[in-house]
């Protein structure tokens, strides 16, 4: 297993973000930052809710091409979307209805970014080539991590 995400990331983003307001921008550093940063990680980014479609769609990332659309409830991104809860899936090739964007992949996290007054903004997916890459400690970091994020946004 890898080596536990560093706590000083949030910090890092909380500077990197400071005084930016354009959402796009925002998210593409976000996801360079944790590609940079986290150990053992071969896709990091978001997916953008769409209410008219209500789907996820793809917006800023690093790693290999990805799944454009995503159905809401579906895989991994589409439960965390819909159950706006953290998945977190020790080898995603065990996840009922786990949708294959990169082979590659064995563990995933993905956290939902809900805004403050209570509507989606979409998810935060992160990958690793690596079975149960990604700890309880791991998930913590990467929930403030995006509590930081949002913080920021929701000043837009």
């Amino acid at each position: 297993m890898s080596e536990a995400i560093n706590s000083l990331i949030t910090e890092q983003l909380d500077a990197l973000l400071h005084g930016e307001t354009n959402l796009v921008a925002n998210l593409a550093n976000a996801s360079a930052l944790l590609k940079q940063t986290l150990d053992d990680v071969n896709w990091a980014g978001f997916y953008l809710y769409q209410p008219a479609t209500d789907d996820l769609i793809l917006g800023p990332f690093q790693g290999n091409v990805a799944c454009v659309h995503i159905e809401n409830n579906r895989g991994v991104c589409g439960t965390a979307l819909a159950t706006q809860t953290v998945q977190r899936v020790a080898d995603v090739h065990k996840f009922a209805g786990h949708i294959a964007c990169d082979s590659a992949s064995n563990s995933e996290v993905v956290v939902p970014l809900i805004l403050a007054n209570g509507e989606p903004l979409g998810v935060m997916d992160i990958d690793s080539p690596s079975l149960d890459r990604f700890s309880a400690e791991d998930q913590a970091v990467l929930e403030e991590f995006a509590h930081v994020l949002l913080k920021h946004v929701d000043k837009q």
